[in-house]
């Protein structure tokens, strides 16, 4: 028995409801990280157990001068700056119980409880990325459908914005060293950009910019942001012909870094005027709101320089 019980990292213990005396075994004295003696209280074991769960732990050990039969609780207690999570099961007071004393048992459930946050943690986290997949969905469709001339324009326009979405949802994951949740940026850029690198020669579209984290958030505006650019580059400027070229650059200007989109070799261009369609709003939404930025535009007769500015810390967002 003693042998099954040290195998399964049972402690025992063994309180007295008249005196408080408490008493444990070897085992549960490294669990609470105290040194081995006689006996302790449990006011004194008290001491250890994580502020948000004492009051409740108190009340349900004081419960048991009551309870007929078996009970559990869960709780935490800090040794140091390490919290470990324990199993209290016992046998609550009953006729037959000698000297008003109660046993049971401690089980370190550190590794289980964690396991059960992770688990929390990610649905919830699926919860959070598919509500906001959602809303942007919806928002597409409803302002796409003020847009669009035709019913294939319509599902023509929605899908590529959505599968430029998911392309920069699938670059979504952690990377070390704090450097963001999500891809590197010039990785981001360049997967985005690949569909459009067509045309007389590979290469056509260059990118060298920071490494550094984006964010999941920021993945999906500054994703929204490069398909619209790299669509108007594909329909009226550099990349709608095949000599034109594409050029993605970054500079560090204090808490924010500057992008430059600059096109060259593409037929002449001319500003719009006044009103603006759905992408242009949607781009300028995303880098404002979204990005903590702005964007600019130059209609230089060698080509559109457009120049955005982000704010770093909403980037690695």
């Amino acid at each position: 028995m003693r042998r099954a019980i040290t195998a399964a990292g049972v402690a025992l213990w063994a309180w007295n409801v008249d005196t408080d005396a408490f008493t444990m075994d070897e085992l549960g004295f490294e669990l609470w990280g105290l040194p081995q003696r006689d006996e302790v209280t449990f006011e004194q074991l008290s001491a250890r157990i994580h502020p948000a769960d004492r009051d409740r732990v108190r009340s349900a050990f004081a419960a048991t001068r009551a309870i007929l039969g078996p009970y559990e609780t869960d709780f935490r207690i800090m040794i140091g700056d390490e919290v470990r999570w324990v199993a209290a099961r016992g046998q609550g007071e009953e006729d037959d119980v000698v000297a008003h004393t109660v046993y049971g048992i401690f089980l370190d459930v550190t590794g289980r409880k964690q396991a059960e946050e992770g688990h929390e943690l990610l649905a919830g986290e699926m919860s959070h990325r598919v509500k906001n997949l959602l809303a942007i969905a919806s928002g597409l469709t409803a302002i796409s459908s003020r847009s669009a001339e035709t019913v294939e324009q319509l599902a023509s326009d929605l899908t590529e914005r959505l599968s430029a979405l998911g392309r920069a949802h699938d670059l979504v994951r952690p990377l070390p060293d704090g450097q963001g949740d999500a891809e590197l940026l010039g990785d981001l850029i360049a997967v985005l950009l690949a569909p459009y690198d067509l045309g007389g020669f590979k290469g056509r579209i260059r990118v060298a910019v920071e490494r550094m984290g984006v964010g999941e958030k920021a993945a999906t505006a500054l994703a929204l942001v490069i398909h619209e650019l790299a669509t108007n580059a594909m329909k009226y400027g550099a990349l709608s012909v095949p000599e034109g070229t594409l050029d993605v650059s970054s500079t560090s200007e204090g808490d924010d870094i500057v992008l430059t989109w600059l096109e060259h070799g593409g037929p002449e261009i001319h500003a719009p005027g006044d009103a603006r369609g759905f992408g242009s709003k949607l781009v300028q939404r995303s880098v404002t709101h979204q990005l903590g930025g702005t964007i600019t535009y130059d209609w230089a007769e060698t080509g559109l320089i457009v120049t955005i500015r982000m704010n770093r810390a909403r980037l690695a967002a």
